[in-house]
């Protein structure tokens, strides 16, 4: 039974940081239902950002996380300039595939620009376990954990209590409504564009610090789309429900079928549990089911 529960902490640990991975995801698909493919690779190039401040710069980490930030604004701004107005109402694939592409276009980008930055980001928390009774809990995935928490809250508190989240969501309810009301939709997409990049920072600094590797990254957004799906791709709820959910079901199938099966059953198991829920509902399973008139 310790063994059991000791994946099972491990897996709820990892479901936190998914989660607040997975809400750069949410909140973008919420406002304009655009699905972001390159998800990973926003959050690789968070990373490095914040690494570059930390070793090329010698800032502290919250002055390497605000450098961060700016630099995925700018990102942000040129995406929505260079690469999003040109695709307003193109088919849903086009968006697809230009994300796609941009997304492998980053990742060329960034070992050309990042090739000797050190990948690890060094959080000034604890490292040593926490040992109760037979368990051993770490530390810095813990306080990774809680701190993802409480972004996570407070991202949810400002997309339902802020004013620009009311704004985003009546973006996402009807567009051309919330334009007719006096919303100015593209600055509030650009908001929410950079938002989900704050986001990516925040993410991206707690998983390299605790897992130690910036260009790995790009493969979480692979994680992620399982969670985002499984919960609902407009449910903040189901987003973090999903991705606890499926960090313990990867943590318990890494540990019990892995020594049998010779590795790769977690992931292989969340897309497993991604075709099983699609069978029952569609569209997640706290998504909602979208009715048109015809």
């Amino acid at each position: 039974m310790t063994f059991f529960f000791s994946l099972l902490i491990e897996g709820a640990l990892a479901g936190a940081l998914y989660a607040l991975a997975a809400l750069a995801f949410v909140v973008v698909y919420k406002a304009s239902g655009v699905i972001n493919f390159a998800l990973g690779e926003w959050l690789m190039l968070a990373a490095l950002l914040v690494a570059t401040g930390l070793h090329a710069f010698a800032l502290d980490v919250a002055a390497a996380m605000a450098m961060g930030c700016a630099g995925m604004f700018v990102v942000a701004i040129l995406f929505n300039m260079l690469v999003l107005r040109h695709l307003v109402g193109k088919p849903a694939i086009a968006v697809l595939m230009v994300t796609l592409g941009v997304g492998a276009l980053m990742r060329g980008i960034a070992q050309l620009m990042f090739p000797a930055v050190p990948s690890r980001i060094q959080l000034p928390i604890p490292t040593d376990p926490i040992i109760l009774n037979d368990l051993s809990v770490p530390s810095d995935r813990l306080i990774a954990a809680l701190i993802a928490a409480l972004l996570i809250a407070l991202i949810a508190w400002v997309h339902q209590r802020s004013r620009t989240g009311v704004a985003l969501r009546a973006i996402a309810d009807d567009q051309q409504v919330a334009m007719a009301v006096g919303i100015n939709v593209h600055r509030h997409l650009l908001i929410v564009w950079c938002l989900a990049g704050v986001v990516c920072v925040l993410a991206a600094t707690l998983w390299t610090s605790v897992t130690g590797s910036s260009f790995g990254l790009a493969l979480v957004g692979l994680k992620i789309l399982p969670i985002v799906i499984i919960g609902g791709l407009d449910s903040i709820p189901g987003t973090i429900i999903a991705a606890v959910s499926i960090g313990v079901l990867e943590s318990l199938a890494g540990g019990y079928l892995d020594p049998k099966l010779g590795g790769a059953c977690g992931p292989l198991a969340s897309y497993l549990a991604l075709i099983a829920v699609l069978f029952v509902r569609p569209f997640g399973l706290f998504g909602r089911e979208h009715v048109q008139r015809v």
